[in-house]
């Protein structure tokens, strides 16, 4: 069962540490900080992270930082 609002689990697209750090444009070992320290929702298959596309997005989006004008 979904809760309203949420995707279906077959239908969110996981990504690769590897992956995530060609998008973001850092390493893998500031992919793993980001998932270690709780600030990058991620999964675990076996040893490997698994990563929601979209919360790779919305990272991005809470992270930007805007140039203010005086």
């Amino acid at each position: 069962m979904v809760a309203a609002g949420e995707t279906p689990l077959n239908e969110v697209k996981f990504l690769t540490v590897a992956e995530v750090a060609s998008v973001m444009r850092v390493s893998k070992m500031t992919v793993y900080r980001l998932v270690h320290s709780g600030h990058l929702p991620a999964i675990r298959v076996g040893r490997s992270f698994r990563v929601p596309e979209k919360a790779v997005h919305a990272y991005l989006r809470e992270s930007f930082v805007g140039v203010e004008t005086a």
